[in-house]
């Protein structure tokens, strides 16, 4: 796997490309801005990309703005955000410019080399991932009447896991179920979500937006 890494401190991405490069990870640039990552892609595209939210210079949602370029430029290229907060309106922004191969992970998560790769390894995949405490922390602050209030404590338990880019299978292992019971439970909260049958729209991100909103 190759991956390109930009984050605005040195010590940072050095000491990312440095766990990403013992789990035999290529690391193809290390970028200081999100100009020099995009320089970066356009001169050697990597399967990825690793940035941080904040960049300068306004430490806003730098990061995320050139997220959404690449994405548009290289539909194929897989982008994992890195944020020092659980900010769900970002999460949910990052998951709107596509369905596939992206994630959102909180940098508390790069300390553990075995959870990034795995990030790395599903979102190069085609799948979604957004980071488990972010996951949990917004059902947590649920509060307001929405569509989601309408799922049982399972439903929630299958939700929270699909959130997480979990495939059918693995939510089956995690939670102890039949893979007809783990698709009886998505059914239901496709469901109640008002989220129907489609063959143009992914689902299981549909569902992670509509609940991400009512958080």
């Amino acid at each position: 796997m190759r991956v390109a890494l930009a984050d605005d401190s040195a010590l940072f991405r050095s000491g990312l490309a440095g766990l990403l490069t013992a789990t035999g990870v290529e690391v193809t640039a290390l970028a200081g801005s999100g100009d020099e990552l995009l320089a970066a892609v356009a001169a050697d595209l990597p399967d990825a990309v690793v940035l941080d939210l904040r960049m300068p210079p306004t430490y806003t949602d730098e990061g995320l703005v050139v997220a959404e370029r690449l994405r548009a430029r290289y539909a194929e290229l897989a982008v994992l955000v890195l944020s020092t907060y659980a900010e769900s309106a970002y999460a949910a922004r990052l998951l709107r410019s596509g369905a596939r191969s992206v994630g959102y992970l909180l940098k508390d998560r790069v300390e553990d080399s075995a959870a990034l790769h795995d990030a790395l390894v599903r979102v190069v995949a085609g799948e979604t991932v957004v980071d488990p405490e972010l996951v949990v922390r917004l059902l947590r602050r649920q509060r307001t009447t929405s569509a989601v209030d309408q799922l049982t404590a399972r439903e929630r338990e299958v939700l929270q896991l699909m959130a997480e880019g979990r495939s059918n299978a693995r939510i089956g292992r995690e939670l102890y179920l039949s893979p007809k019971t783990v698709e009886t439970h998505i059914a239901a909260v496709f469901a109640k979500l008002g989220l129907p049958p489609s063959s143009d729209d992914n689902r299981r991100v549909l569902a992670v937006l509509t609940w991400l909103r009512a958080a």
